[in-house]
C-alpha cells in the first residue's frame, strides 16, 4: 500500500513548520507512520529545523531545492518533489503518511493533484483579516483552510470571529479550522481532518 500524501502551502511566517511539528506528535500518537518533505527556494532551513526538533527521525526529513517560485516545484512540474517522496517510500515501506511543504509563497499557490491527495492551505491571523475577502486560489481551492496565530487576534486589531466568518463564507462551507499551532489549538481537529480524508482505511 502506498503512503497518503498531503500537502501544507500558505505564504511566508503563516506557521506551516510550526503546524507540521505540532502535527506530528498528534499524528504519530494515532499510530500514523509519517515523513516529510520540505520546500525552500535555495536552502533546506525548514528541512534542518525539524530534523533538530527531536520530534521524527532526521532521516525521514527529505528537502527539495526550487531554485524559483516555490509554487514550480509543488504546482507546475512536481518532479523534484515526487522523487524525493518515492526514495522516502523504498526506504520507509510502512509510510502511511507523506507531507509536502511547500516554501513560503503567496495566496496564489496550489498543489498539483498529481504530487498530493489533499492539501492544507495556511494563513495566519497577524498577516490581516483580509486575507478570506481576497479570494486568493490557496485559500479558495485548498481542501481544509487553516486559519493560524489565533492568539495574536486582540494584538493585532483582528475580529477573530468575523475573519472566521467570512473564511467559511468565501469557501461556501467548506472546512475551516482555526489553530495556534504554537499551543497545540485546534492541532487535534487538523489531525482528525486528516485522518478522515486520507487514512480512513487505516486509522479508523
Amino acid at each position: 500500500m502506498t503512503a497518503a500524501r498531503i500537502g501544507i502551502g500558505g505564504p511566508v511566517g503563516a506557521g506551516k513548520t510550526a503546524l507540521i511539528e505540532a502535527l506530528i506528535p498528534v499524528l504519530r500518537a494515532r499510530g500514523v507512520d509519517l515523513a516529510v518533505v520540505t520546500n525552500d527556494l535555495v536552502t533546506a532551513e525548514d528541512a534542518e529545523r525539524l530534523r533538530r526538533s527531536g520530534l521524527i527521525e532526521p532521516a525521514r526529513v527529505r528537502a527539495v531545492e526550487a531554485g524559483a517560485c516555490p509554487h514550480t516545484v509543488i504546482r507546475e512540474d512536481p518532479t523534484l518533489n515526487i522523487v524525493a517522496g518515492d526514495a522516502l517510500e523504498r526506504d520507509y515501506p510502512a509510510l502511511d503518511l507523506l507531507i509536502y511543504e511547500s516554501g513560503g509563497d503567496n495566496l496564489a499557490s496550489t498543489f498539483s493533484l498529481d504530487l498530493v491527495d489533499w492539501w492544507i492551505f495556511v494563513i495566519d491571523v497577524a498577516g490581516g483579516d483580509d486575507i478570506p475577502r481576497k479570494r486568493g486560489p490557496g485559500v479558495l481551492r485548498c481542501d481544509l483552510l487553516v486559519v493560524n496565530k489565533t492568539d495574536l487576534a486582540p494584538y493585532v486589531g483582528v475580529d477573530l470571529d468575523r475573519m472566521l466568518d467570512e473564511a467559511r463564507a468565501v469557501r461556501a462551507g467548506r472546512p475551516v479550522i482555526a489553530t495556534d499551532a504554537r499551543r497545540g489549538a485546534g492541532i487535534g481537529a487538523v489531525a482528525d481532518a486528516i485522518i478522515a480524508a486520507v487514512l480512513f482505511d487505516r486509522h479508523d
